[in-house]
């Protein structure tokens, strides 16, 4: 099979739903011309024209109450914001309408949109365009959250995405764009929204990753693999709904878990697994308390030596992970 970027991956799930349904369109800050920020929509504007890949004013908040007026009245846009940060700028819109609406109105309306936002640091970008905020959204009822990590992934899970009659926050991993690479069929394709995947089986120890850390993870499975250590790497894919059969499954399966994601460790999404593990059946297999690795409590520096220790890395992760595995936490 043919092998894509993450970045081609999203790409031809849009290009390919705009050709299919002409109700589907693109709008963004510089999603035209420039085909955007992280060049995930180039060339898009020559093969649909402005009308469908449509340019904005630098205006978040337009951007999410024009998707969602659009989705009202029987669209289905895919809005991009340029950072994830700049989503609590679009909050109000989000949170207070497109969520709501379905419920409030009974079930008589729909608002089919997407709002992809590429997410996390490693760009030397600084505190206001590296962070991780994802948790803000799954604590909204209304709204489904998906971080994709692979190439396959990402096709998939926005095309089901696209296709939902429920409005729907897309994170993408924006270190991901290049670096990941992997076969992606040439058709459309699906993914249940709510299904996670175990990335790698194991039986000493489950690690749970999010985002850039389902790499990063899988690459220190490999390295304790060496020590005699055999890692589960289970993603949700799917923050809300949580497959949360999977990730209790692998804990009553290896019996210790390890939960890793870049966002700060305090509110951060890494709780909200930690609960429903502790709340399951999984508890009575666990032979250690469930361990949380996440991105330090601070602002995202400018430095990149600094930046690179406000999140898990490779190391970390093995450090951690060697200690929960051999009973030392």
């Amino acid at each position: 099979m043919r092998e894509l970027t993450y970045l081609e991956a999203v790409r031809e799930a849009m290009v390919q739903e705009m050709r299919l349904d002409d109700r589907v369109f693109l709008i963004g800050e510089d999603v035209g011309v420039y085909g955007g920020a992280f060049g995930v929509s180039m060339g898009m504007i020559d093969e649909f024209g402005p009308e469908r890949v449509i340019d904005t004013p630098i205006s978040e908040l337009g951007i999410a109450g024009a998707i969602t007026g659009a989705a009202m009245t029987g669209m289905r846009p895919i809005g991009e914001i340029m950072f994830m940060d700049f989503m609590t700028l679009a909050s109000e819109q989000i949170v207070n309408q497109a969520a709501k609406i379905r419920f409030m109105f009974g079930g008589t309306a729909k608002v089919p949109l997407v709002l992809r936002a590429p997410i996390g640091s490693g760009t030397g970008a600084a505190a206001q365009h590296s962070q991780s905020l994802e948790n803000l959204f799954v604590h909204i009822p209304g709204l489904k959250v998906v971080m994709p990590t692979t190439p396959y992934d990402v096709k998939g899970l926005l095309i089901a995405s696209i296709r939902d009659n429920n409005p729907v926050i897309f994170f993408e991993p924006k270190l991901l764009y290049k670096k990941a690479k992997g076969p992606v069929p040439e058709e459309p394709y699906t993914i249940p929204l709510g299904v996670a995947d175990v990335k790698r089986q194991g039986r000493d120890l489950t690690i749970i990753a999010t985002g850039i850390m389902v790499s990063r993870s899988l690459e220190a499975a490999e390295q304790l693999a060496e020590e005699g250590i055999d890692i589960e790497v289970v993603d949700p894919r799917t923050l809300r709904p949580l497959d949360e059969e999977t990730i209790i499954r692998s804990a009553i399966k290896t019996g210790k878990v390890l939960i890793v994601h870049e966002a700060c460790k305090t509110g951060g999404y890494g709780g909200e697994l930690a609960a429903v593990l502790a709340g399951s059946e999984a508890f009575d297999y666990l032979d250690a308390p469930i361990m949380r690795l996440a991105g330090l409590d601070m602002p995202i520096p400018y430095n990149r030596d600094l930046e690179y220790h406000a999140v898990p890395q490779v190391e970390n992760i093995v450090e951690k992970a060697r200690e929960l595995a051999k009973g030392r936490v």
